[in-house]
């Protein structure tokens, strides 16, 4: 635990982050057959820092890819959640998805991990999270799909454009985002080593 006395850099994502879809083609979210909204409209999109933790001895972020559906007075909804180690191979997997138009399985867990903390879940088909095992990211003419496989049902989450414009700006916002969750790290870490009793 860090004390308050000594607090974190405040690194707010929402504006350094932000990406505009606006003049991309019509993009949805919620798309599942058991999600948890109506499909909106996606407008903007951008990731921000929801909590930061140290605790037993490690440091820990948790990070969120939020929309801002194209409704009036509308507020961030958050689709996925996502530790420190998700967003690289995420952008990678988007991009060569694209790039080759061929179908891409980002694994994020094995079965095995069942007693770990999630290290993904998508708020797509739960108010509180539903544990993500696998990203299935299939391309199309104009978008491309991230979806999840469970019982062997392939459902997609939301959508992305696909163009040379908006993957550009998500290779670039998706390193921000990453280089402040590593800054976030080392700040908790340094704040941790100062407050340890001095041997």
């Amino acid at each position: 635990m860090i004390s308050p006395s000594h607090p974190l850099p405040d690194r707010h994502l929402e504006v350094a982050t932000m990406m505009s879809c606006k003049r991309e083609p019509a993009c949805f979210a919620f798309l599942c057959m058991a999600a948890v909204s109506a499909p909106l409209a996606i407008e903007r999109l951008h990731f921000d820092i929801a909590s930061a933790d140290y605790y037993g001895g490690r440091a820990s972020v948790w990070a969120t890819l939020e929309i801002i559906p194209d409704l009036p007075n509308a507020e961030p909804t958050a689709l996925l959640g996502f530790d420190d180690g998700f967003l690289r191979p995420f952008t990678r997997a988007i991009l060569e998805a694209a790039a080759t138009r061929i179908a891409h399985r980002m694994r994020i867990a094995k079965e095995s991990d069942a007693g770990q903390p999630p290290r993904v879940v998508d708020y797509v088909r739960s108010l509180g999270g539903s544990r993500v095992h696998d990203l299935i990211i299939t391309p199309f003419d104009q978008v491309v799909a991230v979806g999840v496989q469970d019982s062997g049902e392939e459902e997609t989450l939301f959508q992305l454009p696909r163009t040379d414009s908006f993957l550009r700006t998500l290779a670039r916002t998706a390193h921000l985002a990453d280089a402040a969750l590593k800054d976030t790290l080392r700040d908790m870490e340094r704040l941790a080593r100062q407050e340890r009793p001095q041997g």
